[in-house]
């Protein structure tokens, strides 16, 4: 039976979370990384799945919690975003996925997703940017679960995110794919200097087209969740299901679709009220690519709320990534990302 919703969270107050900005740096890639890690046992599975074999997620499933290639590509990105800054091109990315990936012995690479493969088949063939993204999964979730850190190098400028994301994402995605990324690395940007879910939500939309599947979907789901949190008798199940009912395409095969991700993951913001325990779950919980939506809703809430809104015994899981995806990344702590993003940042000023 499904219990109902705790006290929704206070109304955030700028007060309640910390003006450094390498504070909210260090919560917005370890809640990309936890997220990551929680979600990975339940990705594309169904919440009745999910039931039947867990109940309710309610923290780590697995015995030794590990991020997928959500983590290692977003630690792949900050690095690149840490060396060009705002002078990041396309080649300088292109190059990048040449050195870093598509050039070495493949060995143990495994794990990516299917815009991934598309991109590293091309690159391999020859193929440059933005030729490169021309295959079948350019709309997929692949830049979104990226594109946290790029919010984080231009914390408080939700345009000039979602530019420099694009310049990444040239390489490998197009279209919805490239709409994902972009409100993912608004909302994150917006985040770091926020202290409402509002301001958050109304980056990411501000970036992307109002007519795209990417709006319209991040729109309706959190319409859902913004609804159900207003009624009482509706519970957190009854949340889940209507949040997911509001974007999810039934019967389609592929989980990994940016618009439909990058909708649940805001819409577990938006029903959590940028609560970092309860946006992160709510996303594992819906199921789909639920690594990536909890990634996605894992940094936006630790944008918001700081390094202290992880909680401490998920964030002291988190080590060093395996290079399970990415053998070159091997080693890599999101932790160090976040400082090197914000390493020539002044440490105080007033939330916006």
């Amino acid at each position: 039976m499904s219990t109902p919703h705790a006290p929704s969270p206070a109304p955030v107050t700028p007060g309640d979370r910390p003006a450094d900005p390498r504070d909210r740096a260090r919560g917005s890639l370890l809640g990309l990384a936890v997220g990551d890690a929680l979600g990975a046992p339940a990705e594309n599975m169904k919440p009745s799945q999910i039931r039947r074999r867990w109940g309710r997620i309610e923290g780590f499933v697995a015995d030794d919690p590990a991020g997928t290639d959500d983590t290692e590509y977003a630690i792949f990105s900050g690095l690149l975003l840490a060396e060009h800054g705002a002078a990041l091109t396309v080649a300088h990315v292109e190059a990048a996925w040449h050195q870093w990936i598509a050039d070495l012995d493949e060995g143990p690479f495994r794990g990516a997703g299917f815009s991934e493969r598309g991109t590293l088949e091309n690159l391999r063939r020859g193929l440059a940017a933005p030729i490169s993204a021309q295959h079948r999964h350019a709309w997929s979730d692949g830049l979104a679960m990226r594109a946290a850190p790029f919010g984080v190098h231009a914390a408080g400028r939700p345009a000039e995110a979602a530019r420099l994301v694009a310049v990444d994402g040239t390489v490998s995605h197009d279209g919805e794919g490239i709409y994902g990324g972009q409100a993912v690395a608004a909302g994150v940007a917006a985040a770091m200097v926020a202290r409402t879910t509002d301001a958050v939500i109304a980056a990411a939309l501000s970036v992307v087209p109002e007519d795209s599947w990417t709006a319209r979907s991040l729109r309706r789901a959190v319409a859902a969740a913004q609804r159900s949190r207003l009624d009482p008798g509706i519970t957190r199940l009854g949340t889940e299901r209507a949040v997911r009912s509001a974007v999810v395409i039934g019967g389609y095969p592929w989980t990994d679709l940016a618009p439909e991700a990058v909708g649940l993951a805001f819409g577990a913001f938006a029903a959590a009220a940028g609560d970092f325990r309860g946006a992160v779950l709510t996303a594992v919980n819906m199921g789909r690519d639920a690594d990536t939506t909890a990634a996605v809703a894992g940094a936006l809430a630790g944008a918001l709320g700081g390094f202290a809104a992880v909680p401490e015994d998920w964030a002291r899981a988190i080590g060093p990534v395996r290079g399970r995806c990415l053998p070159s990344m091997a080693g890599y702590h999101v932790l160090d990302i976040a400082d090197l993003l914000t390493a020539d940042v002044p440490t105080t000023g007033t939330p916006a």
